[in-house]
């Protein structure tokens, strides 16, 4: 049987050395990449010198107005025909040579038409967002369908695209995701894959390190853009609310810090557990706020200033 064809595609904007390190993982993947595809945000923050890291990387270059996270990463889909098309981020780190190995290998399952990897913390991670790393990517692999959503809830549409491959076919038959977005496209695209009947794999055995360690007013900006994404979105996110999860979320990290002997963490945690839940909150209703509060509270100003709010 002919090997699925794979080409990679990554949304970049002022990329670094993480992106330097993740085209040298990616020249390393034991399974043949035909085409790792970069559409980049603004031309003058681009190095020249990553195109001559990997010999099959092909640069777009866009203005900082036209990049939409649903919009953009649209585009890029249709500009492949390979069978698998793998999404990631610039600063996701292939762990090993294997992480385009085994998300290929979650193909060959039974109605799976996306699969996604696991994200291991990075080196100088907090102690908070390394835990939760593991609570989101756990080291068991699972397969999730819709039969799973009256336990999982919403988290049955969890599918990272930091780190996620899509089958193609199955991307145009469902319509790809969503031409405007601030935020979850991922998730938006994963809730219609759910609903079709097909299935989504987490590849516990693919692996990439990425986390950040954000202060509180991130954690604010990072959960307003969660929130408005999901007002923009009730057909999926009213049916299956998100706030249960992170109330488990907050208390297992809780007991976890008081676990390992360090209780003053649990102050860090609960504030920035406020912040998280006030930009959640403030993001859901989003359409109530003055434009000028909405720029202070996002962390995509320019997506916002060349859009009208609806």
């Amino acid at each position: 049987m002919k090997e699925p064809i794979v080409d990679i595609l990554i949304p970049t904007y002022r990329p670094g050395q993480e992106f330097k390190e993740l085209l040298l993982g990616l020249f390393r993947q034991s399974y043949p990449v035909r085409r790792i595809l970069v559409v980049n945000t603004d031309a003058s923050l681009w190095n020249p010198e990553f195109e001559d890291l990997v010999p099959n990387l092909y640069v777009d270059h866009i203005d900082q107005r036209t990049f939409d996270h649903g919009g953009t990463r649209r585009e890029m889909a249709a500009s492949s025909d390979a069978d698998l098309l793998l999404f990631m981020t610039q600063d996701a780190v292939p762990a090993n040579a294997d992480l385009v190995e085994n998300l290929v290998r979650q193909f060959s399952l039974p109605q799976v038409r996306a699969a996604y990897a696991r994200q291991l913390p990075k080196k100088g991670c907090s102690v908070l967002e390394a835990y939760t790393r593991g609570f989101n990517y756990p080291r068991e692999s699972d397969i999730k369908d819709y039969g799973d959503l009256p336990e999982l809830g919403l988290k049955t549409f969890f599918c990272s695209n930091v780190c996620a491959m899509y089958d193609r076919k199955t991307y145009e038959e469902l319509g790809g995701f969503v031409r405007r977005t601030l935020f979850n496209e991922d998730m938006i695209y994963a809730a219609g894959l759910i609903e079709a009947g097909y299935s989504i794999a987490y590849a516990a055995d693919a692996m990439v390190y990425h986390s950040h360690n954000y202060g509180c007013a991130a954690q604010l900006k990072r959960n307003f853009d969660l929130g408005v994404s999901q007002a923009q979105h009730p057909e999926i996110f009213e049916k299956y609310p998100s706030e249960g999860e992170g109330i488990r979320m907050v208390k297992q990290t809780a007991a976890y810090v008081c676990r390992i002997g360090r209780p003053w963490l649990l102050v860090p945690l609960f504030f920035q557990s406020g912040c998280k839940y006030l930009g959640y909150l403030l993001g859901k209703h989003y359409r109530l706020l003055p434009r000028w509060l909405i720029l202070r509270c996002t962390m995509s100003r320019t997506w916002w200033r060349f859009r009208k709010k609806r």
